[in-house]
């Protein structure tokens, strides 16, 4: 059975690419190669082009006629997001919004949308439900739940998703096939492991005084196998006929800064400064996922996220 993948040749894509082949799916990769790669499509069909491109993905539906869509293009930079708003509000929203229209032209009504926890804000109760108030505090988050909002107006009109909200997707793949992604993620694991490397001069700890057990932020790590997972298993959720819905993906477990630090200085054998600075404005103190829902609606459950595996295939994959 045929899907469309835009962004497929991405890191969380790329992924799904593989775990949608082995359960039988045929993925077309629809992917603009700016920070994806050919190589990432693994011998599906590609097509070189930009959401964007409404003529093109109107051609690519007519003639390819996929039964559903996988949406993964994107920008995902939250801090570049407050530094160039109109462009993240036009790729991730609007343009976006071109693909729905597109697909319901088509006959395609089907989409898995690949979602942020960054639509919650600063949450106020951990750990963090589907139904916890939706306050981004940044353009990144604020796309993310604009492109929501509008698949629920669209559902009107015959669509039917599902919203998977990521928390902090890391890692790469458990087989080490593939390496797409890491080399540039600006992630607190990928940034520690580059200076472990000496691919990077230094790593900056923002804020070392919130009211956690060691001073610094809580964050809750979900492997990037155990999200492409959760699509496919989206992907049958929806094609068996089941309603729309919006879920969280993450481990369900918080770690704080300083913990991922000391298990990348233990994985990589290399001790490496790190500096103390200033918070980043909004970053909350705490952001861990509730994943009943998921674990329920999907029967799915994070199999490789726990923050060893998580660092050492981010590690085999920027150092080897």
């Amino acid at each position: 059975m045929k899907v469309l993948v835009t962004g497929g040749a991405g890191y969380i894509g790329s992924h799904t690419i593989k775990h949608l082949l082995k359960a039988s799916y045929e993925p077309l990769v629809y992917d603009n190669l700016s920070t994806g790669t050919k190589s990432a499509a693994q011998n599906c069909k590609l097509i070189v082009g930009d959401i964007a491109d409404k003529d093109l993905l109107k051609k690519t539906l007519a003639e390819e006629k996929p039964k559903a869509v996988l949406h993964f293009a994107g920008l995902i930079d939250a801090a570049k997001s407050v530094e160039q708003p109109q462009l993240y509000l036009k790729t991730n929203c609007f343009d976006g919004i071109g693909l729905l229209e597109t697909m319901l032209t088509e006959g395609v009504t089907k989409i898995i949308f690949s979602s942020s926890a960054a639509v919650y804000g600063v949450a106020k109760k951990i750990p963090v439900s589907e139904e916890a108030p939706v306050l981004p505090i940044n353009p990144y988050g604020l796309s993310k739940l604009l492109f929501e909002q509008m698949m629920e107006i669209y559902a009107a009109k015959g669509l039917s998703f599902v919203s998977l909200r990521y928390f902090n997707a890391g890692g790469t793949d458990i087989e080490g096939k593939l390496r797409i992604g890491q080399l540039a993620k600006p992630d607190l694991i990928s940034t520690a492991i580059r200076v472990a490397a000496g691919l990077q001069d230094k790593l900056y700890l923002y804020g070392a005084d919130y009211q956690t057990k060691d001073g610094t932020c809580i964050r809750d790590y979900v492997h990037v196998d155990d999200l492409a997972k959760a699509h496919v298993l989206a992907l049958n959720y929806l094609l068996s006929g089941k309603k729309s819905d919006t879920i969280n993906l993450g481990a369900g477990l918080g770690f704080t800064n300083r913990e991922v630090i000391e298990a990348v200085k233990k994985i990589s054998g290399q001790d490496f400064k790190v500096e103390e600075t200033s918070r980043r404005p909004g970053d909350p103190k705490e952001m861990v996922a509730s994943v009943l829902k998921a674990q329920k609606i999907l029967k799915w459950a994070p199999e490789y996220s726990d923050l060893d595996t998580i660092v050492k295939t981010a590690y085999r994959a920027i150092t080897k």
